[in-house]
């Protein structure tokens, strides 16, 4: 199909992202052949590399994909490098002419595909000499692909958004958001929607709360300049965070198509219900940051690299969300991450109102990582002569073979653009309501004291105060 047909163009070509990633998902693609012979990638940076140099890195990052080194060999032929500065105008010239020229060498039909996997200051420098030096063709599709953060607040990113829109119309922009491209996270619509079991117990008549949780063990490890302006709220929440939710209050879209399913996600997020005041946070939100570990193994947070050792930046978050609409009303969503827990997973959590005063409630877990499973939890009658119940689980986890042969989060997202599905990639809209909801809390924060940092040891599940926060919903973290 022409749309397979395609030049690529990845700004920062020498990054890690690049190497751990996005080679490895191109090789993917390129075994699956989702891409073949009428592919090709530029690969742009400002070291002075070689097609060779270029072509060896990309062949050294994949070999865990590799089964056959002809083919991977094969593969990189598809590699081309140009040294590039970003704010150099006559650089765009020779990008133009190289991209060109391979337009016409792999009969790619105008299609073109940018990459920018820099910091999110360069975008709109990119995107305006893309524009300027007329990198985007008449004939074929022009996309852009760009990773987080989109703006550090809403007031940036509507900022940003006015300044990429001279380039690229808002259809042609692709926010990835790797949670997004996780197989189980495509399942949800398919569980909501595709079974009687499920489609018509999701709702406010059969729910008692929804629990999302992102939780992980490491510390900010090497990013301590970097979450010093963002925190957890900006870095998890605004994005990953309230797009899971997103999906699991989602009404039922008019149609399977993107726009459609994309236009139920912009609803669930307008509909967020934004604290009012002080006291509104103090009763439904929760922020942490971690300590040293018990036995002083890890440091606290204001010890590690590049953190102020007055900082007062939250590494945990937790809140209780409410969705304004008919079929929430009454719902609690609950969410939360944060660093240095005890445990690293990513799981959504349904409980169900109980059927009776001594039972437990019904449960449906969705496990995202590290294992991929779902588990539905019924009570049955306790084996022997006692008649009480208990809850046991019914459980399905996909097997390694299903893992290994499931697109990983990079390949079925950068397979998605080259298709132009853009179910799963963040609209504007989606973005602009995150970021209202988020900025709302963070301006709430800056009206209180200074809060009482560290409040959690490292490797625990958070501050007290998470607990509470369940607590007065009479429930608690599963």
């Amino acid at each position: 199909m022409n749309r397979n047909k395609l030049v690529v163009t990845l700004f920062g070509a020498s990054g890690d992202l690049a190497a751990r990633k996005l080679y490895p998902a191109f090789y993917r693609l390129y075994k699956s052949k989702q891409i073949s012979e009428n592919f090709a990638l530029i690969g742009t940076a400002r070291r002075e590399w070689s097609d060779d140099y270029f072509r060896q890195m990309v062949l050294e990052s994949i070999q865990s994909e590799v089964e056959d080194p002809k083919h991977a060999e094969e593969f990189v032929t598809h590699f081309y490098y140009q040294p590039h500065d970003v704010h150099d105008a006559e650089h765009y010239v020779k990008l133009r002419n190289l991209a060109d020229k391979l337009d016409k060498e792999y009969a790619a039909c105008g299609n073109r595909i940018f990459y920018i996997s820099l910091s999110p200051a360069l975008f709109p420098v990119i995107t305006g000499h893309l524009k300027g030096e007329n990198l985007l063709t008449d004939n074929g599709y022009n996309r852009l692909i760009i990773e987080k953060p989109f703006g550090n607040d809403y007031d940036s990113a509507c900022e940003l958004q006015a300044q990429l829109e001279k380039a690229f119309d808002e259809e042609q922009i692709y926010r990835i958001d790797h949670y997004l491209g996780k197989g189980i996270v495509h399942s949800i619509y398919n569980l909501r929607f595709d079974n009687m079991l499920m489609k018509h117990v999701w709702n406010k008549d059969a729910i008692d709360n929804i629990q999302i949780s992102l939780s992980e063990e490491v510390g900010v490890e090497d990013r301590g300049e970097y979450y010093e302006s963002f925190g957890v709220a900006k870095d998890m929440i605004q994005n990953h965070a309230l797009q899971l939710l997103a999906l699991v209050a989602m009404e039922k879209p008019s149609s399977n198509s993107p726009e459609a399913i994309r236009q139920e996600k912009i609803k669930v997020l307008e509909n967020l219900r934004h604290y009012t005041s002080t006291d509104d946070i103090l009763e439904n939100v929760v922020r942490g940051q971690y300590a040293s570990s018990e036995d002083g193994t890890l440091p606290a947070y204001r010890d590690e690299n590049n953190v102020a050792n007055d900082s007062d930046t939250s590494t945990f978050f937790a809140a209780k969300v409410e969705v304004n609409l008919p079929q929430w009303e009454g719902v609690p969503f609950y969410i939360r991450s944060g660093k240095r827990m005890a445990d690293k997973h990513t799981e959504i959590n349904i409980l169900f109102k109980p059927t009776g005063p001594n039972l437990e409630p019904n449960r449906f877990k969705i496990e995202i990582g590290p294992r991929t499973a779902y588990r539905i939890y019924i009570n049955q009658k306790q084996v022997g002569y006692d008649l009480d119940a208990e809850l046991v689980p019914l459980s399905y986890y996909y097997s390694d073979q299903q893992l290994n042969e499931m697109p990983a989060d990079y390949e079925r997202l950068i397979f998605e653009c080259i298709q132009g599905n853009v179910s799963n990639f963040t609209h504007w809209l989606e973005v602009a309501n995150a970021w209202k909801f988020v900025d709302n809390i963070i301006d709430l924060w800056e009206q209180m004291p200074e809060p009482n940092f560290p409040n959690y040891k490292a490797n625990s599940w958070g501050p007290e105060a998470s607990d509470k926060l369940l607590k007065r919903g009479n429930t608690k973290w599963v």
